[in-house]
């Protein structure tokens, strides 16, 4: 793709959208009511784990379905912790009505635990009409629909500083071996440190191995992977390791060595780039950009991001997706007119208008995207077609994927720091991924 196609200024900066935001959104917690239509006078109550602009962002999206249909909906934030708000609501027997889940894998917990209230009507009409098959199956459970991928984050790119690549005279590079073989060690020759690292975030480092394995594995083996239907000790897993130790393995590539590569969280990472400029790249989503902006960068221009390059000669650039899945988890009156105009090209596009947002409704025009950065973001996730993936670590158990200090977090945080045996690496994540099971 061509760089120019990842510049122009996004939607993300977060001033502007605060702005606009607070001028339309309603009190914190809710939105306003709707008065007059067929649902006056029902409540609904939906939690996500939002807050701040996203929050004030999605409260005016409510705000449009309160307009159409005279309900009032309350937001509440369930933190960062969705689980722990969830489980002991489920228990009570008081859930909210919609719930905004942060992980696939959640989608699977809840269903199993007759928490999750299938889609029908309108609701199962818009998933099928708005979404292709793949996001489908990823909300649904042994053949039932119950989720709808709300908001997504593209997870493929690569964040740099300009400045830095003018230094050394190189280039966004097109292939893992252009980035490691060239820009890497140009950049280090150059006395500028390649890359900070989030190691500290261990789902940064999850992310790492998505990109690289569905690249040099293919989806197919992303999909077995995902299932348990291939161990973690399968070669595919060992290359892939292999792979990540070309960069992991060079301290000297990474702001504060090893160490420092360990020992940084996410967004601390973002501003050894931009800010402090102790490295020249960064790898995260296109949700960098805040912290960029909140670093004193400008997105477009002093911060640019080119595709987490393909690995392999034969091989396609990943497109790895993050992203919130919407479900329902209660049958009260409204709670399907809401599920369906959540997924709905209208609700989406007032979304995607007030920027930091981007959407996997295949009805969703890219007009809708207020800069040509974020259109083209969003452009990769629908015209990657089956290829597309959803965060492998957020689709398997929880315990596995997507907790502190266990599974692939820890696994690869001592991966990261001694990348010298991958065999041993992909054992540790075998015994992390049956042990969750």
């Amino acid at each position: 793709m061509p760089e120019h196609m990842w510049r122009g200024r996004a939607a993300l900066a977060v001033t502007a959208v605060g702005a606009l935001a607070a001028a339309t959104a309603c009190s914190p917690g809710s939105t306003q009511s709707g008065g007059s239509g067929d649902l006056a006078g029902v409540e609904l109550l939906v939690a996500a784990k939002w807050t701040g602009v996203e929050e004030e962002n999605f409260t005016e999206v409510l705000a449009g379905f309160e307009e159409e249909t005279g309900a009032t909906v309350t937001y509440e934030s369930t933190g960062e912790d969705t689980g722990a708000y969830l489980g002991p609501k489920i228990e009570a027997g008081e859930p909210p009505d919609v719930a905004i889940l942060p992980q696939p894998g959640l989608v699977q917990e809840y269903a199993a635990q007759d928490a999750l209230v299938p889609l029908s009507g309108d609701a199962a009409t818009a998933l099928q009409e708005n979404y292709t098959d793949y996001w489908r199956q990823l909300g649904s459970v042994d053949g039932e629909a119950y989720g709808v991928l709300l908001k997504a984050a593209h997870k493929s790119i690569i964040w740099y500083r300009p400045d830095a690549f003018d230094q050394a005279g190189v280039t966004p590079p097109g292939t893992w071996s252009d980035l490691t073989g060239t820009t890497a060690t140009t950049l280090s020759e150059a006395g500028i440190t390649p890359f900070a690292m989030c190691g500290a975030s261990g789902w940064t480092l999850t992310d790492w191995f998505e990109n690289v394995y569905l690249s040099q594995a293919g989806p197919q083996k992303y999909d077995q992977l995902v299932a348990h239907e291939i161990p973690w000790t399968d070669d595919s897993v060992v290359q892939t390791l292999e792979t990540l130790a070309e960069v992991w393995g060079e301290e000297e590539w990474m702001a504060g060595g090893t160490q420092g590569a360990v020992q940084t969280d996410f967004p601390t990472c973002v501003s050894e780039v931009y800010g402090q400029e102790q490295a020249a790249m960064v790898y995260e989503a296109d949700f960098v950009a805040a912290s960029a902006e909140e670093a004193g960068a400008t997105v477009g221009e002093t911060a640019q991001a080119f595709p987490f390059p393909a690995v392999g000669e034969d091989s396609d650039a990943p497109v790895v997706v993050g992203g919130d899945i919407a479900v329902a988890m209660s049958e009260a009156e409204g709670v399907q007119r809401l599920m369906a105009y959540l997924a709905s090209p209208e609700a989406q596009t007032t979304w995607a208008g007030l920027g930091g947002y981007l959407s996997a409704n295949s009805q969703v025009e890219a007009g809708a995207y207020p800069d040509e950065f974020t259109r083209t973001l969003a452009q990769t996730i629908l015209e990657a077609g089956d290829d597309v993936r959803y965060d492998l670590s957020d689709q398997v158990p929880s315990q596995f994927g997507a907790t502190e200090g266990k599974g692939m977090w820890a696994a690869l945080q001592d991966f990261l720091r001694d990348p010298s045996d991958p065999e041993a690496a992909a054992e540790k994540l075998e015994q992390a991924a049956a042990a969750a099971e």
